[in-house]
């Protein structure tokens, strides 16, 4: 079976919307925990301006303090070139650059245009100059709450654009949960052929309930790396009633049952995954955590061996 590779993302884009602060030794206890669990990579945090994400205001002691596990990389998301000197003075793996494909998302979420949020990664890549690998999250590529539908043209245009900067990597965005997996298989199916040296991540919210059939689709596609978040957390802020990333432990369990290889030690991660409610202080929406794997059994009732007997 081919092998899946999973990048935890749950310390930055789980903890950025939490409306309480995590406390960093909580934080750093978290991420030293994944970190024996098998993962191609953990998200740790965001350098963005303590003001506009106040819940990550801790990035610099949180990479500082981490211990790191050999195979492990450990990437950073970077809006901005002083984000990115942040982040390289830190020892980052890897930076992760974002933005929209939507116009309108754009400049809700980071204030600018897409002419204007290209032109200054632009710059990110070239200060950047190949020290660290670079991958970018291009955000809304299924859908836009605000203006619909954004055309698959428009994904490819900035997903060739970035390729041609030299980036190592692209996630591809199903921000606030509006994929389907015919939708799925279609654009996966073009960007492999468009971009077949770069490598490509998949990242699902489950908004909608269809967070692990998209999984499965792009699986079948031949996508092998996909985001996920620990208990499912997370959300776009700009769409309302909007629910997490897929659910880590969720995905891996269902690809796991399936045959494929993610490399994970299950049963390490949902030791993990179930201190996760006392570290935020609430429920979250993990099914696996709760219910156990599907060959966790129980004991029959004891009149069903009365019957049995009989």
């Amino acid at each position: 079976m081919t092998r899946i590779y999973f990048n935890e993302v749950v310390t930055r884009d789980g903890f950025q919307i939490e409306s309480e602060f995590i406390e960093t030794d909580d934080k750093i206890v978290l991420i030293d925990a994944l970190s024996q669990c098998g993962y191609a990579k953990i998200e740790v945090t965001s350098f963005t301006s303590p003001k506009a994400i106040p819940m990550l205001r801790d990035a610099e002691e949180v990479m500082g303090r981490i211990q790191r596990v050999q195979d492990v990389e450990y990437t950073v998301l970077v809006p901005n070139l002083r984000g990115a000197e942040r982040a390289m003075e830190s020892r980052a793996d890897e930076l992760n650059l974002v933005m929209s494909t939507s116009e309108t998302h754009n400049l809700a979420n980071l204030r600018m245009t897409r002419a204007q949020s290209m032109a200054g990664l632009a710059q990110v890549i070239q200060h950047v100059d190949g020290r660290t690998p670079i991958n970018v999250s291009l955000s809304t590529c299924f859908g836009c709450p605000m203006e619909g539908d954004v055309p698959l043209a428009v994904v490819q245009h900035f997903a060739q654009r970035f390729a041609d900067l030299g980036v190592r990597g692209l996630t591809i965005c199903d921000t606030t949960g509006m994929a389907h997996p015919a939708q799925v298989s279609r654009m996966i199916e073009l960007l492999q052929k468009q971009l077949p040296d770069t490598q490509l991540t998949l990242h699902f919210h489950n908004t909608r309930g269809m967070g692990l059939a998209n999984v499965l689709a792009a699986v079948q596609g031949g996508i092998t790396r996909f985001d996920g978040s620990l208990g499912g957390l997370g959300g776009c802020p700009y769409a309302p009633g909007a629910s997490g990333n897929i659910c880590s432990e969720d995905a891996i369990h269902m690809l796991d049952a399936m045959g494929y290889d993610t490399g994970i030690d299950l049963n390490k991660l949902l030791n993990v995954a179930r201190h996760l409610p006392a570290v935020v202080g609430h429920d979250v929406p993990s099914q696996v955590a709760k219910a156990g794997r599907i060959t966790d059994l129980h004991p029959a009732p004891a009149y069903v061996n009365d019957l049995k007997g009989s």
